[in-house]
């Protein structure tokens, strides 16, 4: 693999650039691999790239009905942080974020992760109330989180309109947290897995799992059949989809998850704002969109539009919070699949067909949570057992009612 550095990039100026390597292969599928990844987005690719690096698991093959990371990592607002409330969910949100913080080098491309913070409004006392028991919470489990108070929040936004329908009584902070640029980390992840040996199989649709006395035998795709040893589905909104192949039925509920952006504006908003009362958050990129989300949309599919309703209502209550924006032109609009489990939480591990793995359910916490949920995936499937990371997330605690409520710290999807 080519290295990047500042001086690659001055002997490639020479040549006006014409020699750069592709970032990844194109190669045809071989009959048999001892890994096939189902599902090209961030986290699949992720999980090929930790197998290969971290487990010495080369023999691996990802399978993407469309183009790589055309998916749910394409269609989302790149929003980075690990302030979750519950043990279980900070510890893995926080793993995710430690390599989050080094993962430009690591795989040496710049995904650009920027660490402006996170911000969460509270509007009511009750807010309050629980953004001090989060914060309070994250403290305790060493992740950075302060409260805000009108004024601070005022001093970091000053534009912000702070008595609307719903005042802003303050607000959680994580500086930590941020935004990241969701194609390069799907195209970083690619680039450093297909270095390793890793073949990334695009326009190659699943159609069947096959199965052989309770285990798995490979999977049957539109480019035929590919076996092996253990298949990792990591297909985000279509993981019920998929598994259902298998004969395996999961809690999941696919809602469109919508997001929009504007036109490109001059340096203006500073950090993240969020807020689950109006259903909204918003953030600028670094070419200088807003970026807008709002909340899911209350019916089930798997259409991509989304729809103008929610689209007026969310824009309705980032105007009010911040007028200046009233004048702003929308560029595009789209709607991702948000697979959304009872309690808010992925699942991730084992299933009841041997050699079948299963990373699912993560609603609108899925980008954040690229690199850590790669990074257990890897160890469950080399090892065959979760990792202490994810082991209170298996499939079987909606049948042990052993469940881990993180929809208010989820914040404005669920």
């Amino acid at each position: 693999m080519q290295k990047y550095s500042i001086w690659s990039l001055l002997r490639n100026a020479a040549s006006y650039h014409e020699g750069w390597q592709r970032h990844w292969r194109a190669p045809e599928p071989r009959r048999e691999y001892e890994v096939v990844v189902v599902g090209a987005g961030g986290h699949g690719l992720a999980t090929a790239y930790y197998l290969a690096r971290v487990h010495g698991i080369r023999d691996v093959a990802v399978v993407e009905r469309g183009w790589l990371g055309g998916g749910n990592t394409a269609r989302n607002t790149t929003i980075v942080r690990s302030n979750y409330l519950w043990d279980e969910a900070t510890h893995l949100y926080e793993k995710s974020m430690q390599l989050w913080e080094g993962l430009a080098q690591d795989i040496n491309y710049n995904v650009m992760f920027s660490q402006r913070g996170v911000m969460n409004l509270g509007h009511t006392l009750q807010d309050m109330r629980d953004i001090e028991r989060r914060v309070t919470a994250n403290r305790l489990n060493g992740v950075d989180a302060e409260v805000l108070s009108p004024a601070q929040i005022q001093a970091i936004v000053p534009f912000i309109n702070l008595h609307t329908r719903y005042p802003v009584l303050g607000a959680s902070m994580q500086r930590r947290a941020g935004i990241a640029r969701h194609d390069a980390v799907a195209w970083g992840y690619a680039r450093a897995a297909d270095a390793l040996g890793v073949d990334i199989i695009q326009n190659c649709e699943v159609i069947g799992i096959g199965r052989e006395n309770g285990a798995v035998t490979g999977v049957d795709t539109v480019k035929g059949f590919i076996r092996a040893r253990k298949v990792a589905v990591v297909a985000a909104g279509h993981s019920s989809v998929i598994a259902a192949m298998a004969g395996i039925r999961l809690p999941l509920e696919s809602h469109p998850l919508q997001a929009l952006v504007s036109e490109p504006l001059k340096p203006i908003f500073p950090t993240v704002v969020m807020s689950n009362a109006i259903h909204a958050y918003i953030s600028q990129s670094d070419k200088g969109d807003l970026v807008i989300g709002a909340g899911i949309d209350a019916y089930t599919g798997y259409g991509q539009r989304g729809s103008f309703p929610v689209i007026e209502q969310t824009l309705q209550a980032i105007v009010e919070m911040f007028p200046i924006f009233s004048r702003v032109r929308m560029n595009r609009q789209w709607a991702g699949i948000v697979d959304v489990s009872p309690d808010a939480c992925p699942i991730i591990g084992l299933t009841p067909v041997k050699g079948l793995y299963i990373n699912c359910g993560w609603g609108t916490g899925g980008f954040k949570a690229t690199p850590g949920s790669g990074w257990v995936m890897a160890h469950t499937v080399a090892q065959d057992r979760p990792h202490a990371l994810n082991e209170a997330f298996a499939l079987d605690r909606f049948a042990s009612g052993r469940l881990i409520d993180e929809h208010g710290a989820a914040a404005v999807a669920h």
